[in-house]
């Protein structure tokens, strides 16, 4: 039987840890301009996978 293949965009977007999966902020790609500072300060970084999207994570990540 062959290997299960993760999902190849999930694997390219989160990275798991241990305190979970983290993920980068959303809406800080383009259109930066009409942005505010504070607002582009607080997207930067990663946070944590919620809990009610971490079984969809984990199973394209074949974590399950």
């Amino acid at each position: 039987m062959p290997k299960q293949k993760v999902h190849s965009g999930a694997s390219k977007r989160f990275k798991k840890t241990g305190a979970g999966i983290k993920r980068k902020s959303a809406y800080k790609s383009h259109i930066l301009t009409k942005m505010t500072t504070k607002r582009k300060r607080q997207l930067r970084g990663t946070q944590v996978v919620d809990h009610a999207d971490l079984g969809n994570v984990k199973r394209m990540l074949r974590l399950v």
